[in-house]
């Protein structure tokens, strides 16, 4: 259910409705770029220092790729910066993927306060949407679906909670404060405020990801 996954691995289903694409991130400018990169940190360590920004750039992992990733996407829609930040910064981003188990194209449209918990095992499609503060944890997959009722891409809202293994697949609507427990597999849309386990993934509760999301305070911190 993977992004390169062959459509006769699908779900059946009617092939009623073509495959939802999400429109590219439009070119960002200098004071977006730096709002993505430290709200980012800022999720992490509570604050955007500069020590902790060189800190975690050179120490730590999952930022590391959020960081290139996001001066990917920054680089790439400037001129000048295309042709000489850009080539060095996809270089770094293209390693880290091996090394670390990451793939997140620099394309994907995500919002600020993009936390990965673990690396590893990590796939997301670069026509999947993800909203602000969402925590994605290792082995989770966010993908299309080739065929049926949810062709397409998923759109994930905002204060999302994503368990290990857990997987997204199709043009699913996940609302706002939703927490997915692990090895769960979505693919229906999922309202606001729910908790969704199993397989497939069924809601439980209510509560939301209240306490698995935090530190999201940053708006008017990091100007």
């Amino acid at each position: 259910m993977s992004d390169s996954a062959p459509p006769s691995k699908q779900a059946t289903g009617t092939e009623d409705a073509p495959p939802q694409r999400a429109q590219p991130p439009a070119r960002i400018s200098y004071a977006q770029y730096r709002f993505l990169v430290l709200s980012d940190l800022y999720r992490i360590t509570g604050h955007a220092k500069p020590s902790a920004l060189l800190r975690y750039l050179f120490h730590g992992e999952s930022y590391r790729y959020n960081f290139w990733m996001r001066t990917c996407a920054y680089a790439k829609g400037h001129p000048w910066l295309r042709y000489t930040l850009y080539p060095f910064a996809r270089l770094v981003l293209g390693h880290l993927v091996y090394k670390l188990g990451i793939s997140i194209p620099s394309g994907t449209a995500i919002g600020s306060g993009f936390y990965i918990g673990h690396f590893g095992g990590i796939v997301v499609s670069q026509k999947a949407t993800i909203g602000r503060n969402c925590n994605i944890s290792q082995g989770v997959t966010i993908g299309r679906a080739n065929r049926g009722r949810h062709r397409g891409y998923p759109v994930l809202g905002d204060n999302i909670y994503i368990g290990p293994g857990a997987v997204i697949a199709g043009s699913v609507r996940i609302g706002n404060n939703v927490a997915i427990g692990a090895n769960c597999v979505v693919t229906m849309d999922i309202p606001d405020d729910s908790v969704v386990v199993g397989v497939p993934g069924r809601i439980i509760s209510r509560e939301g990801s209240a306490g698995y999301v935090n530190r999201t305070d940053y708006d008017g911190k990091l100007g």
